[in-house]
């Protein structure tokens, strides 16, 4: 299976086209498709992998492990400084996180570590 072949398959298991795909990152239309035909940049398919929550080995078909979840403690993000980088654990939808949704999350579990 090739690259575009496994973006459509892991785009039908999240319930989404490929067009959508594209648009919540930002790729141009039909940019995904042509990935059929020629080799896209290592930054786009690093996107990719993030947004599916899939290693860029498995979308290049080197390793057929698909799972890169890790578990996210949201107490002890919340309890990080303001200054920690979010976006390197946390996302929603492939995005990162707005610096309010930050706050509310910060607000909600700063704390609760020793609950």
């Amino acid at each position: 299976m090739d690259l575009y072949e496994k973006i459509k398959e892991l785009a039908s298991q999240k319930n989404v086209s490929i067009r959508q795909v594209e648009e919540n990152l930002g790729f141009a239309n039909g940019t995904i498709r042509q990935w059929g035909r020629k080799n896209p940049g290592v930054n786009k398919v690093k996107d990719v992998a993030k947004y599916f929550n899939v290693s860029v080995d498995y979308l290049l078909g080197l390793d057929e492990d698909e799972s890169t979840t890790q578990t996210v403690d949201l107490a002890e993000l919340a309890n990080k400084p303001k200054d920690f980088d979010w976006d390197s654990v946390l996302s929603v939808g492939g995005k990162p996180i707005p610096e309010e949704d930050k706050e509310i999350i910060r607000r909600l579990f700063a704390h609760k570590l020793s609950d």
